[in-house]
């Protein structure tokens, strides 16, 4: 019985200090660890001699230095006054990479006011589980229209990688619609301009195509030699239509049986480094509130050019929605980007397209908006750079100006 209080009061000791930094569930969860460990523990008591458990009990904390390999070389820091080690034995630590950006940005759009803005502060967040699967989560802190900053789980993904063939992932995902959306996902340190072409816009920014999904994704080489021919296969929930007011991406509930499937291929022939070029098929049925269900089809191709400084990046897209019982609409979309890297400066020029028909049923608020961009980019290290860029958008009512500017860091 002195053991059993003795190794108590190993217990509670830590879990008393931390308390007010962790959540009562939390605590639960390492007390009943801890007693696991502690009826093993008696357990060994029980088995040794006598003499053993008197030496035990006179010098634990130096029987423990003693085989630091033991399961109780927890124990014997804690009693030194160290911090109780959480690491799982055999488990790689966390690899956790920053990114985040500063803007300000002033335009003649109306209803637009010139304002400073915080950009989204993106970990990205990996770690290894064995030499087949893996972790990666992408946690975004961000503030929204009304100022107010909340947290998003971007991406989350259970990976299990069997060669590369093969390589699956399950959880919530960018869905693999064209190149721009799993080339540069939420970190805009790593393209070239300020802002992701709008035809790629966030579904919380106003954005057509359903950026994020929740299911199953696989990618892997094609056996085809110098062609470089790459697959992509995913079956998810889709996007929500119910509401323009639903959260667009189906964490947790689907709102219909039915779900999106997407399929691709690509190729990066071995001959062109640096090329790629493929397409995309994705097919949902939409169940939008108060009007018929809608059958989505979305087309995408794309071309990129990325070698020796050179980037030239292109890409088309239309979106087909066919109404039961009503007419077909047809959504087409389009970006075209040159830049060239010369020492630390990167000039580019960007032109991007979208008309979303009137009276189309999901997105007739984005209407038709195009227009040119031109800009310079100014890398100051390898981990910040500084970007400019002017910008003129045309709608079908009217046309404006701006001028947008960030710094971007990754750390």
């Amino acid at each position: 019985m002195n053991h059993l209080l003795f190794f108590l009061g190993l217990v509670m000791a830590p879990l008393i200090g931390a308390q007010t930094a962790t959540t009562d569930h939390e605590l639960i969860l390492q007390l009943m660890s801890r007693i696991q460990g502690l009826e093993a523990e008696v357990q060994r008591l029980k088995e040794v001699s006598p003499d053993a458990v008197s030496a035990a009990n006179v010098a634990p904390s130096q029987s423990s230095a003693a085989s630091p390999a033991s399961p109780n070389a927890n124990q014997g820091s804690a009693i030194a006054g160290t911090a109780h080690d959480m690491s799982v034995p055999g488990l790689e630590n966390l690899h956790i990479q920053g990114f985040s950006d500063i803007q300000y940005h002033a335009s003649g759009m109306p209803g637009d006011h010139n304002s400073f803005g915080l950009g989204q502060f993106n970990l990205f967040i990996t770690n290894r589980l064995s030499n087949k699967l893996s972790v990666l989560g992408e946690v975004i802190i961000e503030a929204d229209t009304l100022n107010a900053v909340g947290v998003d789980l971007e991406r989350l993904l259970f990976q299990y990688s069997a060669n590369d063939y093969f390589n699956l992932s399950a959880g919530r995902y960018h869905t693999d619609i064209g190149f721009y959306n799993t080339a540069f996902h939420h970190s805009t340190w790593l393209q070239t301009t300020v802002d992701r072409p709008f035809l790629f816009a966030f579904e919380d920014g106003g954005g057509v195509l359903p950026i994020h999904n929740v299911g199953l994704s696989a990618t892997g080489r094609v056996p085809s030699g110098e062609l470089g021919l790459h697959y992509v296969a995913e079956l998810g929930n889709g996007r929500a239509s119910r509401s323009p007011l639903d959260e667009a991406v189906q964490n947790r509930v689907d709102e219909n049986n039915g779900k999106a499937i997407n399929l691709g291929l690509y190729a990066r022939p071995g001959r062109l480094p640096g090329f790629q070029a493929g397409f995309s098929v994705y097919r949902d049925t939409l169940h939008p509130a108060g009007s018929p269900k809608i059958g989505q089809t979305i087309l995408s191709g794309h071309a990129i050019y990325q070698s020796a400084g050179l980037e030239f990046m292109n890409e088309a897209v239309v979106l087909r929605h066919n109404a039961d019982g009503g007419r077909v609409m047809h959504i087409p979309a389009f970006y075209s980007q040159l830049s060239k890297r010369f020492g630390k400066v990167r000039p580019y020029f960007r032109y991007e397209y979208i008309n979303v028909p009137r009276g189309e049923p999901l997105f007739g608020d984005v209407g038709l908006l195009h227009g040119p961009i031109g800009g310079v980019r100014y890398d100051f290290s390898d981990f910040a750079a500084y970007k400019i860029e002017y910008f003129r958008d045309f709608t079908r009512f009217s046309d404006w100006n701006g001028v947008r500017t960030q710094v971007s860091f990754t750390f």
